[in-house]
């Protein structure tokens, strides 16, 4: 198990490069199985979770060529369908939750797919109906192993287009629908469609393909299905949530930075709900500068003038990765906040260490916490803390690196699961972080 060793208290300066997306890269990457034609993507970011997915495409007999830094091409002309039958598949699959996305691709191309129970984050149920009742609407058969904890779907026939509305506006559910619904025959419409910026890329780069897809952007699909797709090259958008976190980590910080072509557009709620905090975002062209808040950052209140609240939900609402980091920058503000997640029932559970550090929250209940701010009249302290998924670790991280004194985060492995060479990347910008192995 990995560790940081963390001095914080220190002021950072400089520019940040976001890398690419890793929940854009997970589906992009599940795509290239729906052709035998080469695909070529770039911006894929150097992480654990991404990694595995590529190891599990190799051994499914993707022809895999790292062409430069974040460059692949995939040719999925020669696959070994075994594999997915087999314990190497049922140990690598279990173990990266992006694993169940390559199933619809399968099912739509080879009438057949297989998923073990995937893993991921520790932050409450998160349910896999919407995926299999989409492909059972699309004419698969579906069954599951209780004993293996093992899915599989097949359609011997092929797929069928039908009208579907989601229970659910499931990012991951859309993507695996649409994949497979691209080859099915006729027409699938898809109704409370997640239409996060991520999906919008996956559905462009289906449709440069040569997949017919109506209504990219909203959260109504209309897909008309064809014979076969051919190969393209692709582009992966910049880390919105690693973008969110380099927000957070220069306010608590009190650094000026600036952050590298963050594709603007793409961001939406996020530069605004940064501001309720009382953080200046400011626009350059396509980068975010974050000037240094040496007299800290206020937070707004509604126009009523009651407490002001932070929520998540579906796009374009504010997105549930990045509560946590608002949580740990609103320790350090002037005011208070109530802090909502709604989408997930255990990703409050890390606010415990920060109150060990000293910061003033009240954890109402699973889903919400409020938080009384320091105003940066008292520091945080320093402490030993283990990560307990990605962005509560990134969150544990930029309170240590504003801390008195000098921390240490455990398990770092989760962190490493979404952001590259993170440790080497904030020393650039002058962080004291050390890594130990």
């Amino acid at each position: 198990m990995g560790t940081f060793k963390i001095e914080g208290g220190h002021q950072l300066k400089g520019d940040i490069q976001p890398q690419g997306a890793k929940n854009e890269a997970l589906q992009i990457l599940c795509a290239v199985l729906l052709t035998s034609e080469k695909i070529i993507i770039n911006n894929i970011p150097d992480i654990r979770d991404v990694n595995k997915l590529i190891t599990i495409l190799e051994h499914l007999g993707v022809k895999v060529e790292k062409l430069s830094k974040g460059s692949y091409s995939f040719q999925s002309d020669d696959l070994d369908l075994e594999y997915l039958e087999g314990e190497l598949f049922k140990q690598e699959g279990s173990g990266l939750r992006g694993s169940i996305m390559i199933v619809g691709p399968l099912l739509a191309r080879f009438g057949k797919g297989y998923i073990p129970r995937p893993g991921g984050d520790k932050i409450g149920r998160r349910r896999l109906d919407t995926h299999f009742e989409g492909f059972i609407k699309l004419g698969a058969n579906f069954r599951y192993n209780k004993e293996e904890r093992f899915y599989g779907v097949d359609a011997p026939n092929g797929l069928t287009g039908t009208y579907m509305l989601l229970d659910e506006a499931s990012v991951t559910g859309t993507a695996n629908i649409v994949m497979a619904a691209v080859l099915a025959k006729g027409e699938t419409t898809i109704y409370n469609a997640a239409c996060e910026p991520y999906l919008q890329q996956l559905c462009k780069m289906l449709v440069s393909m040569g997949a017919n897809i109506e209504g990219i952007g909203s959260n109504l699909l209309k897909i008309t299905g064809v014979e076969t797709l051919g190969g393209c090259t692709h582009n992966v958008l910049p880390d919105m949530i690693e973008i969110g976190s380099w927000i957070g980590l220069a306010a608590m910080t009190k650094s000026e930075v600036t952050i590298k072509n963050v594709s603007w557009d793409d961001l939406g709620l996020i530069p605004n709900t940064f501001r309720k905090l009382g953080i200046t975002v400011e626009k350059q062209g396509d980068d975010i500068h974050i000037p240094a808040h040496t007299n800290g950052y206020e937070v707004q209140s509604f126009i009523d003038g009651s407490i002001m609240n932070i929520s998540d939900a579906p796009w374009p609402g504010f997105t549930p990765d990045l509560l946590s980091i608002m949580l740990v920058v609103a320790t350090q503000a002037k005011g208070s906040v109530l802090i909502h997640q709604k989408m997930f029932e255990s990703r409050l559970f890390f606010v415990d260490k920060l109150i060990d550090m000293g910061a003033k929250i009240i954890l109402c209940d699973p889903h919400r916490a409020t938080i009384i701010g320091h105003n940066f009249e008292s520091q945080l302290k320093a402490t030993t803390m283990t990560s307990p998924d990605i962005r509560a670790g990134i969150s544990l991280l930029i309170a240590a690196l504003s801390a008195k004194g000098t921390s240490t985060i455990h398990n770092i492995e989760q962190i490493d699961r979404g952001y590259e060479n993170i440790d080497e990347r904030l020393k650039a910008i002058g962080a004291k972080i050390t890594r130990i192995e």
